[in-house]
């Protein structure tokens, strides 16, 4: 049977990286998509600047908005705005954008194949011939041989439980795509709306897209009712309950713990697949893109490995890169959601009326520094999270250590699978409707509702 080098299972932000970063260095790269292109996916769209950094040289971004000002609001109250002079980031739809990435992608030499479902990959037994291959199996029986295969198949990600992610915050958001006439699009042009909510963590956003507003709402999963009141609630504050949606969405994000694994044998996982996304602000883009180039760039060094031992080495290597960059953003941001889980009405009042505090906010989105690297080198920013951090009871799993979720909480969660099921192994979680269509009764997003 045919070989690949890399084959990459997802073409999302990540997957497409991948398959790019493996393809540039002249692989034989296969990428496997499920769904037909372009697809929508439940996202607010903004490309910050490390999103920004991340792309392809000569990709154009295809841009429904540039953003200069933000309104921050307290779950609909002390409404302030602040501007800038220059653009903050930039607004997209992701449909445009992932076809773009995955065009990108196969310029660059891989093979794309839509329609195609992975239900397992498999490093040892008869479909496997040697312990240099990875069989990835698809829903038509067919079987996809590779050197080295990276998993970038979504929150829900089979590939993911095949590595044995392990996911210490899941976050439920709703999103809507709301047509509306000129005169309200010309209102929101360029600015943003961030409205902290009434749940622990949670929080609203409106992003303009030309005619249409992106309006959606974030917070702790097990708080599916709650989640749609507000949802209700902030759609209806903003004048906006009248305009039909086009589309009406649900996903689950799911957050990786510190000791989960990012690969297991020859198999990578970047992107959601690995938990893999900012837990304050759950802004993903940057981290897919981020990720899946690092992890196409290793996959390449994984097949060209000659035995297990190499192989492993090299995909610790991939693991160290991770850790040391997009994994202390994630340790600040877990620390930063903790703090704004207790004190919203500080942070709120921070940002509007701190002006270094808004500076650093406009500088994180422009992608001149990161939140790390502000903690690192602001010694007040770093003595008030030291402070907060000798507040919180990290022994329960409750503050950096994992997004207030205890040790028992955990312990439920993982156990919520079907009957005979394996935790992670389910279907794509993501639930999309068109119109005033109902999303999947069988998501589970559906069911946190």
């Amino acid at each position: 049977m045919e070989v690949w080098d890399v084959v990459v299972v997802g073409a999302g932000p990540a997957g497409a990286s991948a398959a790019y970063a493996a393809a540039v260095a002249g692989r034989r790269v296969l990428l496997l998509e499920k769904s037909e292109l372009p697809r929508y996916k439940t996202c607010g769209g903004g490309i910050i600047g490390p999103s920004r950094d991340s792309l392809p040289p000569g990709f154009e971004l295809p841009l429904q908005d540039r953003v200069n000002a933000v309104t921050f609001s307290l779950d609909g109250r002390f409404a302030r705005t602040r501007r800038s002079r220059r653009m903050l980031f930039g607004l997209i739809n992701r449909p445009e954008f992932d076809a773009q990435l995955v065009e990108h992608a196969q310029k660059a030499g891989a093979e794309l194949r839509t329609g195609a479902s992975v239900i397992r990959v498999e490093q040892h037994g008869p479909s496997v011939p040697d312990r240099r291959t990875v069989a990835v199996v698809l829903a038509d029986g067919e079987t996809v041989l590779a050197r080295a295969v990276v998993g970038a198949d979504g929150s829900a990600s089979r590939i993911g439980a095949h590595v044995g992610v392990k996911l210490g915050q899941v976050d439920l958001g709703l999103e809507a795509e709301i047509p509306v006439p000129p005169s309200v699009a010309e209102d929101w042009k360029g600015r943003v709306l961030i409205d902290w909510g009434p749940m622990p963590g949670s929080y609203g956003w409106v992003f303009p897209k030309g005619d249409t507003l992106t309006v959606g709402v974030i917070s702790a999963r097990g708080e599916g009712a709650a989640t749609k009141r507000y949802m209700e609630d902030f759609v209806a504050r903003l004048g906006l309950a009248g305009f039909e949606p086009t589309i009406s969405s649900g996903h689950l994000t799911r957050c990786r713990t510190d000791d989960s694994p990012l690969s297991r044998g020859r198999v990578l996982v970047c992107g959601d697949a690995a938990g893999l996304l900012e837990p304050w602000t759950r802004e993903g883009i940057s981290y897919a893109l981020r990720s899946g180039r690092l992890a196409g760039e290793w996959a390449v060094r994984v097949a060209e490995a000659n035995d297990a031992v190499d192989a492993r080495r090299q995909a610790l290597n991939y693991a160290f890169a991770i850790k040391a960059g997009l994994g202390v953003e994630m340790a600040v941001g877990r620390r930063m959601l903790a703090l704004f889980e207790r004190r919203p009405g500080l942070l709120h009042a921070t940002i509007t009326g701190f002006r270094p505090a808004w500076n650093a906010f406009a500088d994180i989105t422009r992608g001149s520094a990161t939140l790390g690297g502000m903690v690192r080198s602001n010694g007040m920013a770093r003595r008030a999270l030291e402070i907060l951090d000798k507040r919180m009871d990290t022994s329960s799993g409750v503050g950096p250590a994992g997004r207030g979720v205890t040790a028992r909480e955990r312990a439920e969660s993982e156990s919520e699978t079907e009957p005979g099921a394996e935790p992670g192994t389910g279907t794509d979680r993501e639930v999309g409707g068109h119109g005033t269509a109902a999303a999947s009764e069988s998501s589970e997003a559906a069911e946190q509702l």
